[in-house]
């Protein structure tokens, strides 16, 4: 096959030389067309660099030979292909590569010139890499005449190529992207999402006592569970989303096109229970847990920052409230995190300066109703705040390490106050995981016996599954030497997410509190949590334990669990906890059997409250106070005038609007029920599936900002023209 500018025979009647003249340098003129041309054509054969034509139909109508031979294709067969059917570019995943300009068909179709780019070439089988660059061509008409390019093959460098882009963006451990890539594809995203109106949710992800099997099973180990955790989510989630290790023990979610709050949360569940499933690691049994928190764009916030910002503290939040949780962002967890930076710098004068109280709540037998036990809980009576809940301060104090000293300070002194109640009422102490795990706790229970005087029989340690999550052999060890103290111990909140059978068979308890999420609402025709708590009443009789039912709130609650054979009751149906002084006094007089008091039945639970909020009818907003909130309406106040069946919406804050219809009315007050029911926010809040959209007040005229104070104002661009249809009263 010719050369694509032919060769040009020289001259055959020239002249040869007599003698030979000195050689002189002839430079190549830009007219002496034989000599580029001979120039070129031995560049060709070299192979160091190919020509390739295209014709105006973008038909194929040359290509070096040495190009084309390892495909074992004639010119013919090639002149009958399109460029674009030979040269395929390489595509990065939708919305998950970088920016790359103008793809190659485009820029054909355009006829623009072609920048060095790597394309795979369709000639074969396996795959064969070109870097191509090429011009248009006008004939003197200015009709278009094809392309003119070169090509080089670049097959072993680009792979080379490809996996240090790779490298660069993915994590070497889990193959998850890694911080990198998910900051960059988060930023491409936001841009993306924002001038397409459309939202994007981002979760963050963080396991709950990796650190436990890193420092028990071995860093080997723990690379191990990272991996398989990487593997879960994947496996859950699929390709649908961008999936990112960003380092230690900490995931990174994005999820295109998702802005309802109820699948999000489902979605959240999912991977909680999913990630705290055992793992099998090297023989080893590990068990953890996973924390979520969740940010909305673009109504948590706009910018990749923002909204990681916003991500952040909803896992704050979620690892605070208990861990094992998933919470969503709202505007009230950065007031919350300020509060608790202000909670740590405190709580360090909580014990020296005799802020902590211990408040008790009975257990009493199910069939006398008489207090056989009262179980110890830490309050935190500030001096400028007032007392302060332990969901607050407990969280705060395993973080900043002041959990084994405040435990030490509980044990010491629930004995002391305890070795003064009658002998027939034992003492119930919780103990954290951190406290359980040190080395000196057995010596410390030992210490505040000693000190106390009391019976040890008297004294049970309340202790929750996250204890097995580390050394199983130094657990079990612990738990030999507290019962040779003769202390009793409790498996507390059992079935919560870690329950394993194997606790109880190797564990020495002598008791089991069935967690009050399988109490609430026990005795509903529809529900199964019956059937669990017979289950594990049965299964503790046949190990000789007690059982103790707790969150007993109603007496139809009362009847089932008793009915079922719990050995022991606890709830607010009998008292709420109290301070020791007024426990003591009770005992004194000898006052010793509670009286249930309480609900006939379960009610779904509502979140007693009293705020204002808005109340939109028509064109006017009204200002009304909650009173209580359910998943399904809400009980509100200060308005007149308000008939059964008008349709309202409440304005929740936070652009949540949540539509609705009165249908109980009695004065200023109503009972209203909601057209789509509230979903958790995780935590003990209530939310609405969706929001008001920062695209909708961008609409109204605003500048597109992440949601603000009061969104709903922002829409509020009517004139009101209707007269008032209610009367607001003022309540005190």
């Amino acid at each position: 096959m010719a050369g694509i500018f032919g060769r040009i025979k020289r001259q055959a009647d020239a002249p040869e030389a007599e003698e030979e003249a000195p050689a002189v340098a002839a430079p190549i003129a830009a007219s002496d067309l034989a000599r580029r041309v001979e120039l070129l054509d031995s560049l060709e054969e070299t192979g160091v660099g190919w020509f390739w034509a295209s014709d105006a139909e973008g038909r194929m109508i040359y290509c070096s030979p040495a190009a084309i031979a390892p495909f074992e294709i004639t010119p013919d067969e090639l002149a009958a292909r399109r460029i674009t059917e030979i040269f395929e570019e390489e595509r990065k995943e939708e919305g998950k590569g970088e920016d790359t300009g103008r793809p190659l068909k485009f820029l054909l179709a355009a006829r623009n010139s072609l920048a060095p780019t790597a394309v795979r070439v369709k000639l074969g089988k396996g795959d064969t890499w070109w870097e191509i660059a090429g011009k248009p061509r006008f004939g003197r008409d200015g009709a278009f005449a094809g392309y003119r390019g070169t090509a080089r093959d670049i097959t072993g460098t680009h792979e080379e190529r490809r996996k240090q882009e790779r490298a660069s963006q993915y994590d070497s451990l889990t193959g998850l992207a890694n911080r990198y890539r998910m900051s960059r594809m988060l930023d491409q995203t936001l841009k993306a999402f924002a001038h397409a109106k459309r939202s994007c949710a981002l979760m963050m992800l963080d396991l709950d006592r990796f650190k436990q099997v890193n420092d028990t099973l071995g860093h080997p180990a723990g690379d191990e569970l990272l991996k398989q955790v990487a593997a879960r989510i994947r496996r859950l989630l699929g390709e649908r989303v961008e999936i990112g290790r960003l380092g230690g023990d900490e995931f990174q979610i994005i999820l295109p096109d998702v802005d309802d709050r109820g699948e999000l949360g489902e979605m959240a569940q999912q991977l909680i229970q999913i990630a705290s499933q055992p793992y099998s690691i090297n023989g080893s049994r590990a068990v953890i847990g996973v924390s979520v928190g969740i940010a909305v764009a673009p109504y948590d916030g706009i910018e990749p920052e923002e909204l990681t910002k916003a991500a952040d503290l909803a896992l704050y939040a979620a690892k605070g409230g208990g861990r094992g949780q998933h919470r969503f962002y709202s505007r009230e967890l950065r007031d919350q995190a300020s509060f608790r930076h202000q909670i740590e710098q405190d709580l360090r004068d909580a014990i020296a300066g005799d802020q902590l109280r211990m408040h008790y709540q009975p257990i009493v037998n199910a069939r006398t109703h008489e207090v056989a036990c009262m179980e110890a809980l830490m309050r935190w009576e500030h001096p400028q705040r007032g007392m302060i809940s332990p969901a607050d301060f407990i969280p705060v104090a395993e973080e900043v390490g002041l959990i084994r000293e405040m435990g030490t300070w509980a044990l010491n002194q629930v004995c002391a106050e305890a070795a003064g109640w009658p002998d027939t009422v034992k003492a119930a102490i919780n103990v954290s995981a951190v406290q359980f795990a040190a080395d000196d706790f057995v010596d410390v229970v030992r210490k505040a016996l000693k000190r106390s005087g009391i019976d040890p029989a008297r004294v049970e340690l309340e202790i929750t599954e996250s204890v097995f999550m580390g050394d199983v052999e130094r657990s079990a060890r612990t738990f030999a030497a507290l019962k040779k103290l003769g202390v009793r111990l409790a498996l507390d909140d059992f079935g919560t997410g870690y329950s394993s059978l194997s606790y109880l068979r190797d564990a020495p308890f002598d008791k089991i509190k069935i967690d009050q999420s399988f109490v609430r609402g026990c005795a509903g025709e529809d529900s199964n949590n019956l059937a669990i708590v017979a289950a594990v009443v049965s299964l503790a009789g046949a190990l000789g334990m007690e059982t103790v039912a707790e969150g007993v709130e109603s007496k139809d609650e009362l009847a089932a669990v008793t009915r079922q054979g719990a050995s022991h009751l606890q709830g607010v149906i009998f008292s709420r906890a109290v301070p020791g002084e007024e426990m003591l006094r009770r005992f004194e007089e000898g006052d010793l059997v509670f009286a249930p008091r309480g609900p006939e039945r379960y009610r779904a639970e509502r979140r007693t409250e009293f705020r204002r909020i808005g109340l939109i009818h028509g064109d006017h907003r009204y200002n009304v106070f909650l009173r209580n909130l359910s998943r399904t309406g809400a009980k509100i106040e200060g308005l007149l005038g308000v008939e059964v069946g008008t349709e309202v919406v409440l304005d929740l804050g936070g652009g949540q609007l949540a539509v609705a219809a009165v249908r109980r009315s009695d004065g200023a007050v109503q009972g209203v029920e909601f057209e789509s029911p509230l979903i958790s926010d995780g935590a003990d809040g209530l939310c609405t599936r969706h929001r008001v959209s920062p695209y909708q007040i961008e609409l109204a005229g605003k500048p597109l900002a992440a949601l603000g104070d009061d969104p709903y104002a922002a829409l509020m661009t009517m004139q009101n023209r209707a007269p008032k249809a209610f009367m607001e009263v003022q309540l005190d």
